[in-house]
């Protein structure tokens, strides 16, 4: 009787100690991948800020364009304006004589 009880206290607690080193495996394999989901995790915020970046330079780049339009566009109105009135000149001293 006493041998059957070591028999199985032998047993139980070689069952006992592999449950627990699975358990510290499946706790070592958690903290892998959790380290490794943080590690893309960190390469997709960096790759992200980079495209942050390129948008804004492309941002900054499109705002320069469009500010060198408006001044395009006002010179050629200052322009249609004085021709206008030379015009508008031309026409009245024609017109007076």
């Amino acid at each position: 009787m006493k041998k059957t009880a070591l028999t199985v206290s032998v047993l139980l607690l070689t069952l006992g100690l592999a449950t627990g080193c699975a358990a510290t495996g499946d706790a070592n394999a958690d903290a892998s991948r959790a380290s490794s989901d943080a590690a893309a995790a960190a390469s997709a915020a960096e790759a992200a800020r980079a495209a942050a970046d390129r948008a804004a330079q492309a941002a900054a780049n499109a705002q320069s364009t469009a500010d060198r339009a408006l001044a395009a566009a006002r010179e050629a109105q200052a322009c249609c304006e004085a021709n206008r009135e030379a015009m508008d000149r031309m026409f009245k001293k024609s017109m007076s004589k």
